[in-house]
């Protein structure tokens, strides 16, 4: 089985270092003229796969978003991340899971086994309820080639107080994360499978990410503030690493098809030009 890592490294050096959010939040929706339920979210689902699917890297659904209309919802979020797939898009299922035991476990099989109707390529997650607490679904998707994207520096100011504390050994708790990341991907090539979510609007962390070898997340840029020039601070040398991630930002140049590829090309070559330095 081909590992994540591996074809994200493909994803990106064909179609570029890009991940856009599929975020259909009823702001958004009602900016589009859609209504406000299932056939709204249906078509603005229809609409990003149809304009964006063939040429970006990473796709991002947001599952909440899908999950707020019942089954009916979660039953175009299956088949928008089928779409998705059958486009060469790689998925990341927006989930932000953690837990512990059978219950993470059951996370895992329903996002990370390909016998699943909600199979994809790699999720996000949350580990503070420790970072092995994951272990299952790291497991997993070390079985069938997928990824985790595990939340350490986030974007929203609430964060701090948490991933910032100091542990008993000095290290924040999310340079700590960091580091158990960074022990899944030793020795991994072309790039570990394992991922970090550091926000782009944070500035200069102060934390090591030199070691991680996996995937950067760096969500927040666009609508939410950070420019593709603050990845320099954010990143330094780990920048060659560093996926961006963009939703309201290129989602908003919507419902128009050529309009969402104009603005994915923009947002792209400003990641370009940074990622290059």
């Amino acid at each position: 089985m081909e590992s994540f890592g591996t074809r994200l490294h493909r994803a990106v050096a064909e179609r570029g270092p890009l991940c856009v959010g599929i975020d259909p939040h009823p702001g958004l929706l009602a900016r589009w003229g859609l209504p406000d339920d299932v056939d709204g979210l249906d078509r603005f689902a229809r609409t990003v796969v149809g304009a964006l699917a063939d040429r970006v890297a990473v796709v991002k659904p947001q599952s909440a978003f899908f999950e707020r209309f019942g089954a009916r919802g979660v039953g175009i979020l299956e088949s928008t991340i089928r779409q998705l797939r059958d486009c060469g898009a790689l998925v990341l299922l927006d989930v932000k899971r953690g837990d512990i035991g059978s219950t993470v476990a059951a996370y895992a099989s329903a996002y990370l086994d390909p016998s699943g109707p909600l199979h994809v390529d790699a999720i996000t997650a949350s580990p503070y309820l420790g970072v092995g607490s994951l272990a299952p679904m790291f497991d997993l998707a070390a079985t069938h080639g997928g990824g985790v994207f595990v939340l350490a520096l986030t974007s929203n100011p609430e964060g701090a107080a948490v991933q910032r504390a100091r542990t008993a050994d000095g290290r924040t708790v999310a340079q700590t994360v960091i580091d158990e990341i960074s022990q899944l991907n030793r020795g991994a090539e072309p790039i570990g499978s394992f991922g970090l979510v550091v926000g782009a609007t944070i500035g200069d962390t102060g934390h090591d990410l030199s070691k991680v070898n996996g995937p950067l997340l760096a969500p927040g840029l666009g609508a939410q503030g950070a420019t593709a020039a603050d990845l320099r601070t954010v990143f330094g040398s780990s920048l060659s690493s560093v996926l961006p991630s963009y939703s309201r930002e290129v989602l908003n140049a919507g419902p128009d098809e050529a309009a969402l590829r104009a603005a994915v090309d923009r947002v792209l070559a400003d990641c370009r030009d940074v990622l290059a330095d």
